[in-house]
């Protein structure tokens, strides 16, 4: 089989556990992605697949946006939901209260838009002199990351919510440019706005031209796959050629 399928990736699951689901499903030998989701994150993963793995260096530079939440109060080892609870020199806000304004926060969000320079988290999948920086974080070593150039091109606060018993979130919604680490972003941000934060939520809604419209679900796509119907959702190999 040749083409792209369009995935809306399922928290929980590896980029890697999807591209082998649709290559068990397929029986396609060659299945790969344009840009890794981590597996908090759900939305919109770009998958290649038989010839059109060929294809995915004209893609792999696309530009990227997600709509997230980041809790506020609460500073984590990996910068998201999924890490340890850290103690940190940061004020941490009371439960249902927010330690400053909309104004504040949005006049923040205002100094991270543009070109920037930003550093990788620990806890990513990205390569230093041949090791993965997470399997050195597990083991309680951190390493010198050089700064990555990249560019957010918007940041929009969407929600404050601050309901009783919990602590604040924001929602909000970015346009960035790829290899941009969301978590980084939520993490910078609570340390400017003085409560610290993490990244809560995280979901892609468009990779370069890909949106989430037209993104299948995994229970459609094995849904699909058990009825031969597949070929439905595929983009065809000369489509993508031309694209």
């Amino acid at each position: 089989m040749d083409g792209i399928i369009v995935v809306d990736k399922p928290q929980g699951w590896t980029s890697f556990d999807v591209c082998a689901k649709l290559r068990n499903l397929t029986q396609t030998k060659k299945v790969g992605h344009s840009g890794t989701l981590d597996p908090m994150a759900t939305g919109v993963l770009v998958c290649f697949l038989g010839k059109a793995t060929k294809t995915i260096k004209n893609y792999v530079g696309a530009d990227k946006e997600y709509e997230g939440e980041m809790t506020l109060g609460v500073v984590t080892d990996t910068m998201d939901a999924m890490g340890k609870p850290q103690t940190s020199n940061v004020q941490r806000p009371n439960k249902s209260q927010i330690p400053i304004s909309k104004s504040q926060i949005e006049e923040i969000f205002q100094k991270y838009i543009g070109k920037q320079k930003q550093k990788p988290p620990m806890f990513s999948a990205k390569k230093i002199k041949g090791q993965r920086l997470y399997k050195l974080a597990r083991k309680g070593i951190e390493i010198e990351r050089p700064l990555k150039d990249i560019e957010i091109y918007s940041l929009e606060l969407l929600d404050i919510n601050v309901r009783t018993g919990f602590k604040p979130v924001l929602t909000f919604k970015v346009k960035c440019s790829k290899g941009t680490y969301i978590r980084v972003l939520a993490h910078d941000i609570g340390q400017e706005l003085g409560c610290g934060a993490h990244l809560s939520a995280l979901r892609r809604t468009a990779a370069g031209k890909f949106s989430i419209d037209q993104s299948n679900t995994m229970d459609q796509i094995l849904s699909l796959s058990q009825d031969n119907k597949l070929d439905t959702i595929l983009l065809q190999y000369e489509q993508v050629r031309s694209a």
